[in-house]
């Protein structure tokens, strides 16, 4: 793991922020800082384009290898890509779930001819998807998934019955991953299967979920009799879990990159308030500042830890401990935002100011320790598979 940079990653620097310049503006400029944690809603078709502008230009896929329509990227390069996008305000990614887990995961796992249907149509920025995973009963408990996948024999197709939820984007994609019971009878993360399901198409029903926010960019998504192709599912019959399992392995890989950067927005946010409205000069909300800014150093560094092994989709150690570390972190921040607004952020604010913007990430950021596993299950999976604990025994 390098931790510094050498004369021809700072000349990269400078090629990405002058790209970034002269492209950001027009009618991109509305865009500036739109799209993260709290805010997902804004401007959805203009960041579509958006996605289009970056694949013309080359920066989508940054570090998918040239074979599958990326760049090739070096650990230090991609680091470096997304941090000159924060630092220009880039807004959020709508193709983040096809880019940073979909079509990682088909590199690694999926047929010649998966790759060839699906990696160009998320490179170019044409095709977004959604992930397929939480259900009522099955959110943290991931391997208790209830929806029902039943072979057509005489097409071969699967017929899809059942319901997910917390599904971000689903109203904007035009694909869903979905792992679904295959097996009847099966238990856990048995007799699962990991399938690629177009979203427009008879059987399938998608209600928006209203949050504290005011935003809905989360979804429940229906399933009644809704069809995948014999050739979409990834792996073996019965073998999703692997699949599911290595696909989290990349969420928590160079994707965490572009998170890490908007996080750095926000800290430099909050901070630009503390010393506008006077906040700063309170020593205790100083020492949380201070405290917040070397959290997020510790995430960057263990993120660099993470991307120098190889990345195949497994959760090594230092994978395990993300998703715990900056869910809190974050949530640490919501909290010191409001610290720092004092009374005003009590107060409704014009949408896309810099106090709404904390505002939001506030809200948000309460939800962070929950979903994608709430915390005691964090703990518990850190304790038993990268420590190798036993499990507790359950009380009688």
């Amino acid at each position: 793991m390098r931790l510094d940079f050498t004369p021809d990653d700072e000349a990269f620097r400078a090629e990405v922020a002058q790209w970034m310049d002269h492209h950001l503006t027009g009618r991109f400029a509305v865009l500036r800082h739109r799209g993260g944690p709290g805010d997902d809603e804004a401007y959805p078709a203009l960041r579509k384009d958006w996605e289009r502008e970056l694949a013309a230009g080359g920066w989508t896929c940054v570090g998918w290898p040239r074979e599958h329509g990326g760049r090739g990227l070096s650990i230090e390069q991609q680091l470096i890509f997304h941090e000159e996008y924060a630092r220009a305000g880039g807004p959020g990614r709508m193709g983040h779930i096809g880019e940073g887990l979909m079509g990682p995961t088909l590199i690694a796992l999926g047929t010649e001819a998966q790759k060839a249907r699906f990696l160009p149509g998320i490179a170019a920025g044409t095709e977004y998807w959604c992930q397929g995973y939480s259900e009522p009963s099955a959110g943290s408990d991931l391997a208790n998934v209830q929806t029902r996948a039943r072979r057509d024999e005489a097409s071969g197709d699967w017929v899809l019955h059942g319901q997910k939820v917390w599904t971000s984007w689903a109203v904007e994609s035009q694909w869903i991953f979905v792992l679904a019971r295959s097996e009847p009878g099966s238990k856990g993360h048995k007799g699962l299967s990991f399938l690629l399901v177009p979203l427009d198409q008879p059987g399938i029903e998608i209600r928006p979920i209203r949050q504290i926010t005011g935003g809905a960019e989360f979804n429940e998504v229906y399933f009644d009799g809704a069809r995948a192709r014999a050739e979409d599912i990834v792996g073996a019959p019965g073998g999703g879990w692997a699949v599911a399992m290595a696909l989290l392995g990349f969420e928590r890989g160079a994707s965490t990159l572009g998170q890490q950067m908007h996080f750095i927005d926000e800290l430099e946010l909050l901070v630009a308030t503390a010393k506008a409205n006077g906040a700063a000069r309170d020593p205790h909300l100083r020492g949380r500042i201070a405290g917040a800014w070397a959290g997020l150093r510790v995430l960057r560094y263990n993120a660099l830890r993470m991307l120098s092994g190889p990345q195949d989709g497994a959760l090594r150690r230092e994978a395990m401990i993300y998703k715990y570390c900056w869910s809190n972190w974050h949530r640490e921040l919501g909290k010191l935002a409001l610290d720092v607004l004092g009374v005003d952020g009590d107060v409704r604010s014009p949408e896309g100011s810099d106090r709404n913007r904390l505002q939001q990430m506030a809200l948000y950021a309460r939800a962070d320790t929950i979903y994608a596993g709430t915390n005691e299950i964090q703990l518990n999976l850190i304790a038993e598979r990268a420590l190798g604990m036993p499990k507790a025994p359950r009380p009688n």
